[in-house]
């Protein structure tokens, strides 16, 4: 930023080695944790007295445990891919040293977030990817950009497949959407501080067993309030789809390493407080399931392949959510799908920003097809992505996936209602990922004349191979098959806890099972429809009174605006008509005109006239007089 345009050609490789360099620093600070035993694997880093006010004093401190190390070696590993993808991608952007600034301010918030050691100095990182967001999903401020019209070709009438949008709405909304859920983070913190007299984890933490039920409900809820703005969980999903106006590689960076996982992050983090309360862990497990059902359906009705996957993260968040709501026993599950999921879906974000590149950003899979020949190695690497996210056997998203499937399960009660939601929703992830895919590389050749599609250059293709390599044996090299969660869950169980018992290996191959053949039921079926000689778009229009609502996002956005822009509006305009313009402007200029009444009627009496004062003396004496006379 200092320097500006005297550094654009550099810009992207100067902050592609800063999130390298951080990388190879958080690597090698996990090998030395790793050198400690379990119980001393937390290490507190003193840093300056931030401020104290009365008995609050906050510090700059930063933790370095085993949750935060992996999940600052996700941001730093993942970004570092991203930043060089970005290389290529915003390389005849005229503003890419800004757009690359930006870049590492997201990644350095997140740092702090993942690092902090107190409350303050999370909610610093918190609002600060908040920003970056803003900033980010706005950076193509002044173009129109051209998105699919997800009803077009639906019904006869309709045959406008593109629709335009402007970026800067897209980047308010992500921004009020998040101050919402940042009102949680705030009141929880006062409520903290409140009743322990502290925002340090380890006070906090270590009184979290002797809070009132109440109490440590009331934070936990107001904690997760904020986790539904900043991962995107009903009912404040509803920022994250629109974020595609930004670069695709922002999406790839918010959706899969950075901000969206910040609210996962955060249960497990306070997982003492949620544990004190046992609703605030059955609401958590609620929503999550029921965001991922909700997403997975209105995923299936979108042609924008950026709107598909981020429609996709929002379901997989609800999967994270179900994990780290289940205590010890899906705490590891959840971490586990969280670092599975940044692998293959920010290799599918940069999957779909190479098919744009390759296809003069087009974003609308109906005007794809074939693809697979024309772009050999985006098609193989989105193939590896996809098979992680559907859930193929021994691919990183199989063992994640199924291990918080298992741990729902094995939890009873509730739990079993969250598994059935997930299995059900596994096999519409299988569906609407299998049709993405079917779309956009097999089939017919349904793009424009004259246009060209064409693979994109190797700093763009390098970050997916790697991305696709991890997001096949990310799973096999941290886990076991047996939901044990192996080296991975003993990694985190000093932070997190162990489980008590597992169920056998029967019962896991069973409920495997079970989440695999409803996902190869949604991949089959996605072949018959997308793949095979069909008419798809017929059946679309035949049965239009189904697919409106899925392509109109089950009208929750129409909703929100109906209440808050209609109603909202018409209760402004009463009250700014009514009460603002006829009561209190209409009392304030009643009592103007009082005052002005009143001194226009004693004007009159200062006339200026001699005569007149003198009468009046004379009628003053009188008075006087007659009050001597008749007093008793």
């Amino acid at each position: 930023m200092l320097f500006g345009q005297r550094l654009r050609a550099l810009a992207g490789w100067i902050a592609t080695l800063a999130v390298a360099a951080a990388f190879v620093v958080a690597l090698a600070a996990f090998f030395e944790l790793l050198s400690h035993p379990g119980e001393e694997r937390t290490q507190i880093l003193r840093g300056y007295e931030w401020f104290t006010s009365g008995d609050l004093r906050v510090a700059f401190d930063l933790r370095w445990d085993p949750l935060s190390a992996l999940m600052a070696l996700v941001v730093t590993g993942v970004s570092s891919l991203i930043h060089l993808y970005s290389i290529g991608y915003m390389e005849h952007d005229e503003r890419r040293e800004t757009f690359f600034s930006w870049l590492n301010l997201f990644v350095a918030s997140m740092l702090v977030l993942v690092l902090a050691q107190n409350f303050l100095v999370m909610f610093l990182g918190w609002e600060g990817v908040g920003l970056c967001s803003y900033l980010l999903v706005g950076f193509w401020f002044n173009r129109r950009l051209l998105v699919v019209n997800p009803l077009g070709r639906l019904v006869e009438g309709e045959p406008d497949d593109t629709r335009e949008v402007w970026a800067p709405p897209a980047a308010k909304k992500a921004f009020l959407a998040n101050r919402i859920g940042d009102v949680g983070f705030l009141l929880a913190m006062f409520l903290i501080f409140a009743t322990t007299g502290s925002l340090d984890f380890d006070v906090v933490f270590g009184e979290a067993g002797a809070l009132a039920a109440g109490t440590a409900t009331a934070i936990a809820l107001l904690l997760f309030l904020a986790c539904t703005g900043k991962s995107a969980q009903f009912p404040l999903y509803v920022w994250l789809p629109d974020a595609m106006a930004g670069p695709t590689p922002v999406s790839a960076l918010i959706h899969a390493a950075t901000m969206v996982t910040a609210g996962v992050f955060l249960v497990a983090r306070t997982h003492t407080i949620f544990e004190a309360s046992g609703t605030a862990q059955t609401v958590v497990l609620l929503v999550g399931a029921g965001t991922a059902l909700l997403a997975a359906l209105i995923a299936i009705g979108q042609d924008d392949i950026k709107k598909i996957l981020a429609y996709s993260t929002v379901s997989q968040l609800g999967y994270m959510f179900i994990g780290v709501a289940l205590g010890p026993i899906g705490y590891a599950a959840g971490m586990l799908h969280l670092v599975t999921h940044a692998f293959f879906k920010a290799q599918l974000f940069l999957g779909a920003g190479s098919v744009m590149h390759g296809n003069d950003d087009d974003t609308d899979i109906k005007h794809f097809g074939g693809l697979r020949s024309a772009m050999p190695i985006t098609f193989w690497t989105t193939m590896a992505a996809w098979a992680a996210i559907v859930g193929v056997p021994f691919t990183s998203g199989f063992y994640s996936k199924d291990q918080v499937l298992a741990a729902a399960f094995e939890h009873g009660g509730i739990g079993l209602l969250a598994w059935a939601i997930g299995v059900f929703t596994a096999g519409l992830t299988a569906f609407y990922m299998s049709r993405y895919v079917f779309l956009t590389f097999f089939g017919e050749r349904r793009w424009p004349e004259g246009r060209h599609p064409h693979e994109s250059p190797p700093v763009m293709t390098v970050p997916l191979i790697v991305l696709a390599v991890l997001a096949l044996v990310a799973g096999f090299a941290l886990t076991t098959f047996t939901g044990e969660g192996g080296r991975f869950q003993a990694f985190l169980e000093p932070v997190l806890g162990a489980p008590e018992e597992h169920e056998s290996l029967a019962a896991a191959a069973g409920l495997s099972a079970a989440a695999t053949g409803l996902a190869a039921v949604g991949a089959i079926v996605a072949w018959l429809l997308y793949v095979r000689p069909f008419d798809w778009l017929a059946l679309r229009r035949r049965w239009a009174g189904a697919w409106r609502p899925l392509a109109e996002k089950l009208y929750v956005d129409q909703v929100y605006e109906f209440f808050t822009v209609n109603l909202g509006g018409a209760l402004a305009a009463f009250l700014a008509r009514n009460v603002d313009q006829r009561g209190i402007d209409g009392a304030v200029n009643g009592v103007a005109e009082l005052v002005g009444s009143s001194a226009r009627s004693g004007r009159r009496l200062q006339s200026g006239l001699v005569r007149s004062y003198a009468l009046g003396v004379l009628g003053g004496a009188v008075l006087i007089v007659a009050f001597l006379v008749f007093r008793p």
